[in-house]
């Protein structure tokens, strides 16, 4: 009450005041208020009261002996969360319990879950763990209103506005009104929109009608909301899923499109019914996905096991689900760290601080003439507003708009406009390969057989000979995951165009078949029409271990029509696939082939078999993927031909020109990548590539790092060969710098990061390609970028790199799938052509928001020089003199000088990241300074003219003195004595010298802040602007020389002779010629700049700059044909800092610190 709401404004913008005001410290026990803080760098505070929830509501009796479990899953939290006797349960409202613990073993989820949950269980988790509901909250737009008109600014906009109002300056203040609620409007609609638009996007999951199994009871219909963890899911045929599941029987075949951005069937396995006790996603390794299904995911076929209906396990519900965490990412975002809006807050304080500067000023000079205390505190807060222009929000928000807008037209579209200035300091973009940087589909170049362990000759597909029977064709034609579905068949691009190649064909296992002994219910392959001549009859595959980029591989089981046993087929990643075969089946020359095709950039997957000596079908059904995926023959290669689009190497190409550096993240072969990178030019001619291949400790052997130069040589007219040199030299000879790239593959990352944490950054300063990286992976790597203060740049096609792309500074997604939602930009044009286009737009942004936040901060001390002179002397501009600075030059200025499109060429260099930098701050206080001295002289030179008198002290002589001017104007003597009587009078020579002077000088600032090349189209490209600076200045100087009696009534001004009105422009127009030069050849002049950071040692903080620096002078770097091994101490130990903490770190540990992390294992031996 006392503080009239002030003080609760504040506890609303600072949730921690308010606990620290109102609440005192105690155990987490008995706290009734949790104050959260982030742990990020922004560490924001959430206030959450403490709920108790009481498990005696429900209708049915609850033991409250302690030792009885309330559930029975003996790992659920729940157990231990409920405080017995009272059966009551504390919380706060952060994120539900509402999933089953990973620590659950397979053997757990079948035993305990397999039959269903009782009535009673499901009750009591439907209590704890809320409804399976994604709900977002379409707000009311009061209550959006409201967080909208509590931003500190528009509180003091309000407050500023209220005093202007009362003081009679109606126009401008009606104006600011107009434009404020025209900005609350559309910020509060774009908010409803979105809101409406997830809502109506997740409101269909809420309304599934599902099948459940209750135990000793049956099956049971209920709509999705009331799934509980642990419920067991019957699932019937087509659906979408409206929880995360875990499949215990029969097998799916799914879209994950809203997952992974690629409508491609998956295949879906049931969790192996084993009796171990090991955690059921450890047993699963990293392929424990391949049992999930994904809330949101649809649900297109299910093939029973024989054994009853297909059955899921409940594993999370709501927000934890995998649709959940999406809708989360969208609701809450990342929050942005950028320096400009750092600094921006920085600056509107200073501003503020000049405010108040001016505030006490007033004070002074009105108490000191002895002006009524509330005239003076009136006066007072009126120069305290004058500092921060009320239009300053719109302003920096419409450069925003106009960029968004212009993306649009490029196809490009943006979820968060924040992220467009952000996109003008990018340095580093990182590329996905496969449908980024190159084509989509894949073809078939020919297949490499091999016989009696060696590789036989290619059978080219290029020559239309149709693909000859054999082990190899047999493997194509079984190991797959493509389903028929509708008659048509579907599935992975890479599997169906493998598939059309053998020219067999699909179809569903009818009577016929079923004479061969060949099972229901399974996809049967026949030889088609065009095929060759084949002495099988038929396949029938039986079970898929479905491929993961994490294993790198899948295989099948099949039976050939009329065969009592079972044949085993894979394929994979060559690398991979022959640590799986026999190696006396595996060429020996098997490397150097692999190499022959990848330094082509072709596609090579491997094929292996055996033979199963299984009798019985159920035994297929039981097996583990170990067994299945061992001791096979190596069968040999199938090549497939990826080509660049035609787009990517003229961008990469332009990237390189504007110095930003391009990385390659990929799924693919780290050779194949190396070769699609020298096509593309990512890694230019010349330049060296380093393969970095790290591996993990083993024994008594630590960690290592092997570097290894690779040399292009010249084999043949067209061909290439990439071999890796094995001579003495252990560094990069002849011109270093950043002539050389490391590659590395994922694993090798992998062990990097966890035993050389340290060498890390300096492969990433030079690191290019990555190849065979998981999700994770690509996620952590960008991560690890922006640790080096790297603004990064994702651009990917959105199968796997979404986590990746909201990692990143500004994430493109080149697919229109749900999964790139969450993506901050999405473009319609499948190519990187969009990378140039946005980081030209955002650098545009970058530029105009600068331009503006000049201008406005140079328009607020304009006018408070001004006012503060004629504060000298009780008086203050007109309120037309204002409105014309504010409305016709400030307003309009503000609002279209933004609209300046962006260069066409991208600049070699960023523009400033930050206000508080040198030349920005000097451009300020330079301009202030002139504008001091110009205001100042012309206020001291007025009063030194023979005409001049004091107006409001002499009235009578000026009237007397009228006909010296050059106009005779009858000017009222009321009027004149009016301005005698009251302080804050407007009529005088010092306002009618000074308000030229003021305007002139703001619509300069204007064009000289309004820079166009490198970074925007020259100034006269944007026309409204252009023609709004130039009318301003030709009304300006037309109000200056009329001699219209009406004009200087309404303007409030006094004539004065045509010379010193002459001297006004001219003094104007000096002002202008000093301060454009000082701009345009002293602050915006780069290389003296450089000279000056060159001159006096200052370099740039940033960590990858500190790191390029320091390595090319350091003479042993980069390392070559050489291997390094991690400090392993005395008695084995592996650390890093990275992954441990201190109190992890045995004592036997700590007592190594003093060794080095990286030496060499040989001379420590």
């Amino acid at each position: 009450m006392l503080t009239c709401g002030v003080l609760l404004l504040v506890f609303y913008w600072k949730p921690q005041w308010r606990v620290w005001a109102n609440c005192n410290p105690c155990p987490l026990q008995e706290a009734d208020t949790v104050l959260l803080r982030t742990t990020d760098e922004f560490q924001r505070y959430t206030r959450k009261k403490v709920i108790c929830l009481y498990l005696a509501t429900l209708k049915f009796p609850i033991s409250k002996n302690p030792e009885e479990p309330l559930v029975a899953d003996r790992h659920s939290v729940i157990n231990h969360a409920v405080l017995k006797p009272e059966l009551k349960l504390r919380y706060i409202q952060v994120r539900k319990i509402s999933l089953l613990e990973d620590s659950n073993s397979c053997y757990d989820i079948h035993h305990t879950f397999g039959r269903g949950l009782t009535s009673e269980e499901q009750e009591v988790r439907r209590l704890v763990c809320g409804p399976n509901a994604i709900e977002v909250e379409i707000q009311p737009i009061w209550k959006l209103l409201i967080k909208q008109v509590l931003n500190p600014f528009y509180v003091f906009q309000a407050f500023t506005l209220t005093l202007w109002l009362s003081q009679g300056y109606i126009e401008y203040s009606v104006a600011i009104i107009i434009l404020s609620i025209i900005s609350i409007v559309l910020s509060v609609y774009d908010l409803r929109q979105q809101s409406v638009k997830l809502h109506n996007l997740v409101e269909d999951h809420n309304k599934v009608q599902v099948t459940v199994m209750v135990k000793d009871k049956g099956l049971q219909k209920l709509e999705s909301h009331l799934l509980v963890p642990g419920d067991t899911l019957i699932l019937p045929g087509k659906t979408s899923l409206p929880c995360d599941a875990i499949l215990i029987d029969g097998s799916c075949v799914v879209t994950e499109g809203m997952l992974t951005g690629e409508s491609i069937p998956v295949t879906k396995t049931p969790l192996p019914y084993t009796e171990n006790t090991v955690a059921w996603k450890s047993h699963s390794l990293e392929d424990y996905r391949k049992h999930v299904l994904f809330c949101g995911t649809e649900l297109i076929q299910v093939k029973p096991s024989g054994q009853g209906p297909v059955r899921a396990v409940v594993l999370q519900t709501g927000y934890n689900t995998a649709k959940g965490d999406l809708v989360r990412s969208i609701l809450y975002p990342r929050p942005l760290n950028f320096k400009l809006y750092n600094d921006a807050f920085k600056f509107i304080v200073f501003l503020a601080f000049l405010g108040i500067v001016g505030f006490f000023y007033a004070l002074g000079v009105y108490m000191y003439h002895g002006v009524s205390p509330r005239d003076t505190a009136t006066m007072a807060l009126l120069l305290l507003t004058v500092t921060v222009p009320p239009v300053l929000p719109a302003a920096l928000t419409t450069g925003i708009v106009y960029a968004q807008k212009r993306l649009k037209k490029k196809k490009i579209f943006c979820i968060s406009p924040q992220r467009i200035n952000m996109c003008g300091q990018i340095n580093l973009v990182c590329f996905d390969k496969t449908g980024t940087l190159t084509e989509d589909g894949l073809d078939l170049w020919g297949t490499v057989p091999t016989a009696d362990n060696c590789f036989q000759e290619v059978n080219s597909f290029a020559s239309g000979k149709v693909l000859p029977w054999g082990p190899l064709c047999a493997a194509m034609t079984s190991c797959h995951s493509l389903i028929l579905l509708n008659g048509t068949i579907q599935g992975d691009p890479l599997d169906l165009k493998m598939f059309e190649g053998t020219a067999w064909i699909m179809e569903d296992c009818d009577a016929d078949y079923r004479t061969f002994g060949m099972p229901g219910s399974n996809i049967i392959i026949k030889p088609g029409p065009k095929a060759s001549w084949s002495p099988v009859e038929a396949i029938a595959i039986l079970r898929q271990f479905p491929f993961s980029s994490s294993l790198q591989r899948m295989s099948v089981v099949a039976q050939v029509a009329g065969e009592d046993h079972f044949h085993v087929y894979m394929k994979g990643a060559p690398e991979m696939l022959a640590k799986f075969c026999k190696s006396e089946t595996v060429p020996k020359n098997f490397p150097q082939e692999l190499r022959k095709y990848t330094i082509q950039g072709f596609r090579v997957i491997a094929f292996a078999h055996k033979g199963l000596k299984m009798k019985k079908l159920s035994d297929v059904e039981n097996i583990a993927r170990e067994k299945v995926e061992s001791d096979l023959t190596f069968l040999g290669l199938l090549i497939m031909e990826n080509r660049l689009k035609k787009e990517s190497k003229s961008v990469l190409k332009e990237l390189h020109e504007a110095c930003i550096r391009t990385v390659m993240i990929t799924g693919d072969n780290l050779q194949t990548a190396i070769t699609v990178a020298k096509n593309s030019e990512m890694i230019p001619g010349g330049s060296q590539v380093i393969l970095v291949e790290a591996k993990e400790p083993e024994d008594l052997v630590p960690a290592s790092v092997t570097w290894q130069l690779v040399e292009n040589q010249e084999n043949g007219p067209e061909k290439n060969e990439t071999c890796v040199n094995i001579g003495n030299s252990s560094v990069l000879d002849g011109a270093r710098g950043s002539c050389y790239h490391f590659a590395m593959s994922g694993k090798s990352y992998q062990v990097i990061f966890q035993h050389f944490n340290s060498l890390l950054p300096k492969i990433l300063v030079n690191g290019t390609i990555f190849a065979r990286m998981s999700p994770g992976q690509k996620s952590s790597l960008i991560e690890e970028f922006q640790k080096l203060n790297y603004y990064v740049g994702m651009c990917g096609d959105g199968a796997n790199d979404c986590g990746a792309l909201k990692m990143a500074h500004a994430g493109i997604s080149l697919s229109e799938q749900e999964a790139s939602v969450a993506s901050p930009f999405t473009s319609k044009i499948a190519n990187i052509a969009c990378v140039p286009h946005l980081i030209r737009e955002g650098r545009a942004a970058l530029v105009s928001s600068f331009g503006v936040f000049k201008y406005l901060t140079m328009y607020g001390i304009i006018q408070l020089i001004g006012t503060s002179l004629l504060y000298w002397q009780l008086q203050l501009f007109g309120n037309y003199q204002y409105l014309m600075q504010d409305v016709a030059i400030t307003l309009m200025v503000c609002l279209t000088m933004s609209s300046t499109h962006a260069y066409p060429k991208l600049a070699p260099y960023r523009p400033a990241g930050q206000l508080l930098s040198p030349p920005l701050l000097l451009s300020v206080f330079l301009n202030t300074c002139f504008t001091c001295i110009v205001q100042i002289c012309a206020f001291l030179y007025v009063k030194q003219q023979p005409w001049y008198c004091e107006v409001y002290r002499y009235s009578k002589c000026f009237l007397d003195n009228q006909s010296n001017f050059s106009m005779n104007v009858s000017l009222e003597r009321n009027g004149t004595e009016n301005a005698t009587l009251v302080p804050g009078s407007v009529l005088s020579f010092e306002s009618t010298t000074l308000w030229p002077l003021t305007t002139i000088n703001c619509i300069t600032a204007a064009f000289i802040f309004s820079k166009g090349k490198p970074f925007r189209k020259p100034i006269y490209t944007n026309y409204i602007f252009s023609f709004l600076l130039i009318s301003a200045l030709g009304l300006t100087v037309f109000i200056l020389f009329s001699d219209f009696q009406d004009i200087y009534r309404g303007m409030e001004f006094i004539p004065t002779l045509a010379s010193w009105r002459v001297s006004i422009l001219v003094a104007a127009i000096t002002q202008f010629c000093v301060a454009f030069l000082v701009e345009d050849f002293i602050l915006q002049n780069r290389k003296l700049w450089l000279w000056i950071k060159k001159e006096f040692g200052f370099y740039s903080k940033s960590q990858y700059r500190h790191w390029q620096k320091t390595l090319a002078e350091d003479s042993t770097w980069p390392p070559t044909n050489r291997t390094d091994y991690s400090g392993d101490g005395e008695y084995g130990f592996y650390i890093n800092r990275g992954y441990e903490s201190p109190e992890e770190i045995p004592k036997a540990k700590l007592g190594l610190e003093g060794q080095t992390t990286e030496q060499h294992f040989w001379t420590r031996l």
